[in-house]
């Protein structure tokens, strides 16, 4: 299998642009440093998108394992009246809440 090197290059005032969106302050000096760095996860990208993956079966997990379960049952009795005694406002079993959007 052979996956050919194909070379993303950015410029400074793409690092600049990225940035501004992301609003991050980046100082001139420290630009070329990004700009070899993200030109370095694009290379990884770009090559990782070369790799043929027709045979491949998708997995949730490497290593093909499964989460153990707990049973799903009631732990706790229910307090809802106990804890709606103490609120500002209730109305049928539901807490009201001020409108915070118009």
């Amino acid at each position: 299998m052979s996956v050919e090197s194909v070379r993303v290059s950015l410029a400074d005032s793409d690092v600049e642009k990225i940035a501004h969106l992301a609003r991050l302050e980046i100082a001139q000096a420290d630009i070329p440093e990004y700009v070899r760095n993200l030109g370095n996860i694009l290379d990884l990208v770009e090559q990782m998108n070369g790799v043929d993956t027709a045979g491949v079966v998708p997995m949730a997990h490497p290593l093909d394992a499964v989460q153990r379960l707990r049973t799903d049952e009631v732990t706790e009795e229910n307090q809802r009246d106990r804890f709606q005694s103490v609120s500002p406002q209730v109305e049928n079993g539901l807490f009201l809440v001020p409108k915070v959007i118009e």
